[in-house]
């Protein structure tokens, strides 16, 4: 007889080898289902192999035909599709020469209108709008805003079916470097789709048709802007509206701007409905900005903000503001040139507003209240 021992060893033993045998027959079992998943997925593979050779003409390579360029995700040809139709040529006569620029249709409540430049349809007679069938028709000006270089124009007679809006997004969105597209007519070619990058935004620039004062909170950017493209849409890279293509700087390269669609957002109710805009604040002071040289040539430990050279006797800053005051501060926020200064009043101001004013004044630094006016008509 073996001792108790011997069994218990014998046990052990046998209990081993079962454990190790199903640990076998699930690797076994495992193995086989892998396989057949691995064998479906060649399966897949296969087939979408085969749809792409029938797709290329059988040649196993897709041809240019076939391919759609894509520029960061967004297919540029199908933005094109999308908004072509809604960018129309508009044409008139001002100075005993033609006019031939952009606009795009726009849907102001249950009206459909289209949105161009102030410089566009200034002085301007015989106006016409043509869609993208070459189809044209008599236009009438809404309203305009010099001071935004906007206008509303009315197509008559134009049916229904020619009229695809655009949709029109904040352009608060855009940060530098953001892909922009342009479509418009530029010297006449009718359709055109350029492209580029946001360049700056928060610009200014001053226009003829403004009086001199200066139009607030442009949009820089590199896409191609040419003579005919003014008043043609600025969209972003899902075919939205951001802004409205107005300026180009004379033999430059590179360097276009567009009115930013916040200001279309802002003034279309008024422009449709009275005609014009007087929400534009005016302070009634001029400056100039300040730099390293100019803070050594005034004595200034100042190097940034905006300087003051006149205050308009009877403006809204007279008695509150003072020449050679600099601007430094409105609100809170950090004015570091007219650019900024402008920009603010535009976007965060309305006339009528009390406007607290951070001024560095010699020695000191006073908080200045002073009531928005509004900006007088533009001569």
């Amino acid at each position: 007889m073996e001792p108790n021992g011997y069994h218990r060893h014998t046990s052990i033993s046998f209990i081993v080898l079962l454990f190790a045998a199903g640990l076998l027959v699930g690797s076994i079992a495992t193995f086989y289902i892998t396989f057949q998943e691995v064998n479906n997925l060649n399966d897949q593979v296969s087939i979408l192999q085969s749809q792409v050779s029938v797709l290329s003409g059988g040649g196993g390579n897709i041809t240019a035909e076939n391919i759609t360029v894509y520029q960061n995700a967004t297919a540029l040809a199908g933005i094109y599709s999308n908004v072509r139709d809604s960018v129309v040529l508009v044409q008139g006569t001002s100075g005993g020469e033609g006019v031939q620029a952009s606009g795009f249709v726009y849907q102001f409540q249950s009206r459909m209108v289209v949105i161009t430049n102030y410089h566009v349809v200034q002085d301007t007679t015989g106006l016409s709008v043509t869609f993208s069938n070459g189809k044209g028709y008599a236009a009438t000006v809404l309203g305009t805003d010099a001071y935004a270089d906007l206008a509303v124009i009315s197509v008559t007679d134009a049916p229904a079916d020619l009229f695809k809006p655009v949709d029109i997004v904040s352009s608060t969105t855009l940060s530098v470097g953001d892909q922009v597209i342009a479509i418009g007519n530029p010297y006449g070619l009718v359709g055109s789709l350029t492209t580029g990058v946001v360049s700056a935004v928060g610009r200014t620039i001053t226009e003829d048709t403004a009086g001199g004062f200066s139009i607030a909170n442009i949009i820089q950017t590199s896409t191609p802007i040419n003579p005919g493209n003014s008043g043609g849409p600025l969209l972003n890279v899902l075919g939205k509206v951001v802004g409205i293509t107005t300026a180009i700087v004379s033999d430059s390269q590179g360097l276009g701007f567009a009115v930013p669609s916040n200001a279309i957002l802002r003034e279309i109710t008024a422009l449709v409905t009275s005609g014009g805009y007087t929400g534009h604040s005016y302070l009634g002071v001029t400056g100039l900005d300040m730099s390293y040289d100019l803070a050594q040539e005034v004595g200034s430990d100042v190097t940034y903000g905006w300087r003051l050279a006149s205050v308009l006797s009877g403006g809204p800053s007279d008695g509150k503001l003072q020449v050679d005051d600099i601007i430094v501060a409105m609100n809170g926020t950090l004015i570091r040139n007219g650019d900024d200064l402008a920009s603010y009043l535009e976007e965060h101001t309305l006339p009528g507003q009390n406007l607290d004013i951070t001024v560095v004044r010699g020695n000191s630094t006073p908080n200045v209240t002073v009531k928005l006016g509004v900006r007088p008509a533009a001569s």
